[in-house]
């Protein structure tokens, strides 16, 4: 399961879920931090990554567009990176069964 993060969350998520999600990336590794929800939407799609942002525009495409790209939304607020990679790993068994359901676009974790 390959993740995609959004700008609104920390580059440093790739490094430190590296075993759990290897393949990751970053929105600013690409460079694409400028780049609108479209072309990331687009990226993702194209390169089978699950999109995980902090932002409820991904899940608003998602509604509308379907499948693919997956997408995982944090509803967490302001919060410490370690505080978003805990709970990543604390879903991840969670995480990786929603990539495999064909039937499910948008998992919301907070």
């Amino acid at each position: 399961m390959k993740l995609i993060f959004d700008q609104n969350l920390s580059s440093d998520l790739v490094r430190k879920l590296a075993d759990l999600f290897p393949g990751s990336t970053h929105v600013k590794t690409l460079g694409m931090m400028q780049s609108d929800d479209g072309s990331i939407w687009t990226f993702a799609r194209e390169n089978q990554f699950v999109i995980v942002s902090k932002d409820s525009d991904f899940q608003q495409r998602s509604l509308v567009l379907g499948t693919p790209p997956k997408v995982v939304w944090l509803r967490v607020g302001n919060c410490p990176t370690a505080q978003i990679e805990r709970l990543l790993r604390d879903h991840s068994v969670e995480l990786h069964t929603f990539e495999a359901d064909p039937q499910q676009s948008v998992l919301v974790l907070s």
